[in-house]
């Protein structure tokens, strides 16, 4: 999911498995992605769907990411990832990702054995990259997915969690630590928001984190609390994912009131 969220330009508790998805049916978020002097260098839209998969109901939660603008006639990419969750446990049990950087494409498969705390990962471009992966304890989300997730940790400067994220076939236990409060500002309004910061200090760093990158994401601090923006920073620069459009989920819209 590091190609999803990065355009490859650009009291502690658990996450437990009860835990309600932070995406409903119906709800959608689009972000603006700015890169150096690159202020509209891709998109990002998140959107969730409900299906049901061997008579369980799920939610599924697809990613699709581009290059846009001026940035695109240097740099053609396109990405689609999907992750389905079964609704009565939160777990998620599927996650795909199929991208096209140029003439390189790449189209992956991860299934989840809980039951055996093992993964099935296949690279149906590099099949010599399958493997079955051990999961260390926790229920796993992609990493964009979890970042949305925060929204319903109701955390407090100073708090933290931890969560197991996969980063394609590696599963990497990361602690989310709430930093404190900014003021961001939007295309939807200004929002006061909540900044939280996943680290890897479990274990030894590895990947983006063993090179001295760094993610983030503001959380609104009202009652739709909605991932505003998204930052990675890197040593060679910055990608920031603004919120820029967000569709509430279905069930809300059926519910509104339609009274002015």
């Amino acid at each position: 999911m590091r190609r999803l969220l990065f355009l490859p330009l650009l009291c502690t508790s658990p996450l437990l498995a009860s835990s309600q998805l932070a995406l409903h049916p119906g709800e959608e978020l689009t972000y603006r992605v700015s890169w150096g002097l690159f202020a509209r260098a891709g998109e990002i839209k998140i959107f969730a769907r409900g299906e049901t998969d061997e008579s369980k109901p799920c939610t599924i939660v697809t990613t699709t990411t581009s290059t846009r603008g001026f940035l695109r006639g240097l740099y053609e990419f396109d990405a689609r990832a999907e992750s389905v969750f079964v609704n009565d446990t939160g777990r998620m049990i599927v996650h795909t990702e199929k991208s096209l950087a140029g003439r390189k494409p790449t189209d992956t498969v991860l299934t989840f054995d809980y039951s055996r705390k093992m993964a099935d990962y296949r690279d149906l471009v590099r099949p010599e990259k399958n493997q079955v992966v051990h999961l260390p304890s926790g229920d796993p989300m992609d990493l964009i997915t979890c970042l949305v997730q925060t929204r319903t940790w109701n955390l407090k400067p100073g708090d933290q969690r931890d969560v197991l994220v996969m980063f394609e076939e590696e599963p990497y236990e990361l602690t989310f630590h709430a930093l404190g409060y900014e003021t961001v500002r939007t295309p939807l309004g200004t929002f006061n928001t909540l900044v939280i910061e996943p680290r890897m200090e479990k274990t030894a760093p590895k990947g983006m984190f063993k090179r001295g990158s760094t993610v983030r994401v503001w959380i609104a601090q009202d009652e739709q609390r909605l991932p505003v923006k998204f930052e990675v920073e890197f040593k060679f620069g910055v990608g920031v994912s603004t919120l820029t459009a967000y569709t509430p989920p279905a069930d809300a819209v059926a519910n509104a009131d339609p009274r002015p």
